[in-house]
Order: structure tokens, then C-alpha cells, then sequence
């Protein structure tokens, strides 16, 4: 575990001592993944992390923001200098996208939320700030933290602060539509789609960058289907599954319902919720194990578990 964070913040002291250090306790947001992992046990103490953008240093392109801002305020104060993140814009803040580790359907050009995590700040399960990770890659050394933390669904810590990776807002980015087009030859097609996304019928495209790049990228295209330009992306049903990229082909609505795809990374928005999957022996005692480390008496979001999200 990382060492305990020296903190002179108030409003992190003022945080870490409203979780406390006993009782069952579990920070709220806006709820948009609510139900990931599991129903909280009904005796659950709910509290709000702190709001409010710390520092950004757009020439370093790492912004440092409290868990409980939205993503949609973080992103507009990022705009403002012509940079985003990697977090996904579904209505909820930067701690419980962090929390959930859902990717943005653009995952393939704004890059993950999991290496988007310089550093995270969390109240631990004995009511200690606790800090792991650094402002840049380059100095930080030992045990990754954050990426342990990201989909963690605040099990292991309730998450504070955190300190993003940005990048810049491409000068052009346009979205394309087609009916025909097979999605799994996109990535052979053109260099680097920031999405691929399909629905059993219908591909949609992603292109961004430089717009000589963008004309010509477009034009690849037309070899293997016809696309049209569209608003945006199609609207992401609820419920996430998690695939090998290569089962996407196979997808069965019979399963899944409607779905939406993104190729190339595996990740299913469909409007029926995964299966229950088994865990590798290995794996799930693991995941145990890290749990008890953390949580020794799982207070922290009691009822929920990785293992089932």
C-alpha cells in the first residue's frame, strides 16, 4: 500500500473525518452506475466527496480535481484550453467514473480512464488519507495504486482527489454512418480510428485529427462501405459487458438484446445485463485477499463486489 499522505487540506481533513474510521459507509454521486457490483447492505452511511477543480497545468496536461466534481464541469473547464480526458460523459463525477472504470465509447482516441490516473488521493477503511501515484509518470515509482483503484467501485478506498492525464481536442472530429460497411475491417481500413461502434446492423466511425488526415482517412473508408457523416455516436444502452475483441462477431441478441459494440477494445453496451461469470480460482482468492488488506472489516461499500460487476 502506498504511504499515508502528510495533508494540510482542510477539506480532505474535513473528508476523511465524515467517513470516519467504523460503521458501513459508501460515497455517493449522481448515481449513473449505481448498481454496479451489487446493492449496497441497507445500513450503508452515505457521504460526498469534495468538489472543485485544484490545479491544471494545461503545458503539463494533468489537471488535479476533487472526486465529487462532475465530469461534465471538469471537461468544460478542460475545453477552455482545447483539452479532455479520458473520462466518460454519462452525467456522473470524476470519483465514481474513476470508481466504475467504464470507458468513454471514444476509448480509442481519448485513450482509458485506467491509464488516465496520475495519481488518486482516498480516505482508507481506518479513516486515514491515504495517496499513491504522482503528478507525472516519470517519478513515480513502486506499487501502481491508481490503476488498482480504477473499477474498484470504492471497495478498496473512498476516493477524494485525483490528478487526470488530459490531451488536446483534436482540430476536427466527425462521425460517420453506415448500413453496409463490416465494422471488423475498419481497423485495417484507416490508421487510427478514435471509435468503432456497431449494433448487429449499422457501423459507425470515429475519425479525429489534423483535417487533411481526416479528409484522406475518410475517403478510405469508401472501400469498404458507404458512410455518411452523423450527429454522434448512437445512444449506449445501461448495462456494460466485457469481451475478447475477437467474440464481438458472435454477438447474440437473444443474449445481449440491443446492443452497442465497440471494436477493437471488447467493451458491450446492451440493454440486458451480463451473465455471471466465474472467476479463475487464482484470481478471485486474489481479489479476496487484496480486499482484506484494504478492508479488513468491509466497511467500505458493504455488498458490493468487483468480482460480480
Amino acid at each position: 500500500m502506498s504511504p499515508l499522505l502528510a495533508v494540510d487540506d482542510p477539506v480532505l481533513l474535513s473528508f476523511a473525518d465524515e467517513v470516519g474510521a467504523s460503521g458501513p459507509v459508501a460515497a455517493a454521486g449522481r448515481r449513473t452506475r449505481w448498481e454496479r457490483g451489487g446493492a449496497l447492505h441497507p445500513d450503508t452511511r452515505l457521504v460526498t466527496a469534495p468538489t472543485g477543480i485544484v490545479a491544471y497545468s494545461p503545458a503539463e496536461m494533468t489537471a488535479q480535481v476533487r472526486a465529487g466534481t462532475s465530469v461534465e464541469e471538469f471537461h468544460l473547464a478542460l475545453a477552455e484550453h482545447g483539452q479532455r480526458s479520458a473520462l466518460p460523459e454519462r452525467g456522473g463525477t470524476v470519483g465514481g467514473a474513476i470508481a466504475v472504470g467504464e470507458n468513454a465509447a471514444s476509448s480509442l482516441g481519448r485513450g482509458r480512464v485506467r491509464t488516465a490516473v496520475l495519481q488518486i488521493r482516498y480516505v482508507s477503511a481506518e479513516g486515514r488519507m491515504v495517496s499513491g501515484g504522482g503528478p507525472t509518470v516519470k517519478n513515480v515509482t513502486g506499487f501502481d495504486l491508481p490503476r488498482l483503484m480504477v473499477g474498484s467501485l470504492g471497495t478498496l478506498g473512498l476516493f477524494a482527489e485525483a490528478i487526470i492525464r488530459t490531451n488536446p481536442i483534436p482540430e476536427v472530429s466527425v462521425w460517420l454512418r453506415s448500413d453496409d460497411a463490416n465494422p471488423f475491417a475498419v481497423p485495417t481500413t484507416v490508421l487510427k480510428p478514435s471509435a468503432i461502434l456497431w449494433d448487429g446492423d449499422q457501423t459507425w466511425v470515429e475519425l479525429e485529427g489534423h483535417r487533411i488526415d481526416v479528409v484522406s482517412e475518410q475517403g478510405r473508408l469508401g472501400a469498404i462501405g458507404s458512410f455518411r457523416e452523423a450527429d454522434g455516436p448512437p445512444a449506449l444502452p445501461h448495462h456494460r459487458w466485457s469481451l475478447r475483441p475477437a467474440e464481438l462477431a458472435s454477438l447474440d441478441r437473444a443474449a445481449t438484446g440491443a446492443f452497442v459494440a465497440s471494436v477493437g477494445t471488447g467493451t458491450v453496451w446492451a440493454t440486458n445485463p451480463a451473465p455471471p461469470r466465474s472467476l479463475d480460482l487464482g484470481v478471485a482468492a486474489l481479489t479476496e485477499r487484496m480486499k482484506h488488506e484494504f478492508d479488513p472489516t468491509g466497511r467500505l461499500n458493504p455488498g458490493r463486489s468487483v468480482a460480480t460487476a
